[in-house]
């Protein structure tokens, strides 16, 4: 069973960092490509980045680009996502899932989120 638990949400002021993580089990995470996704409140999911099974290729939305880093560390299955300069249009549930072609990610694998919230 695909198991994913997020971790590292809060309340950061516009321009600070934050760092969140995932620790996944139940599956193979060194082959798997993952993905980071975020729902605003009264929106839709949304993907926000993704990264290969061996950390070499990343893909990122326009929207987060430059300022959001995304990593993993197979050895300890885990997945990171570090987010710097932040706006309070990140504010969001970020959830952490699988890849999945089309979507992006497999929203039936995601975990129960960590809450970023950007304000003043």
């Amino acid at each position: 069973e695909v198991q994913l638990v997020e971790s590292g949400g809060g309340l950061v002021q516009p321009g600070g960092s934050l760092r969140l993580s995932c620790a996944a089990s139940g599956f193979t995470f060194s082959s798997s490509r993952m993905s980071w996704v975020r729902q605003a409140p009264g929106k839709g999911l949304e993907w926000v980045s993704d990264i290969s099974s061996g950390g070499a290729v990343t893909s990122y939305a326009d929207s987060v680009k430059g300022r959001f880093t995304i990593s993993r560390d197979n050895a300890k299955n885990t997945l990171y996502l570090q987010m710097n300069n932040l706006k309070p249009e990140d504010t969001a549930v970020y959830y952490c899932a699988k890849f999945l072609y089309g979507l992006r990610y497999d929203e039936n694998t995601r975990g129960q989120g960590t809450q970023v919230t950007v304000s003043s």
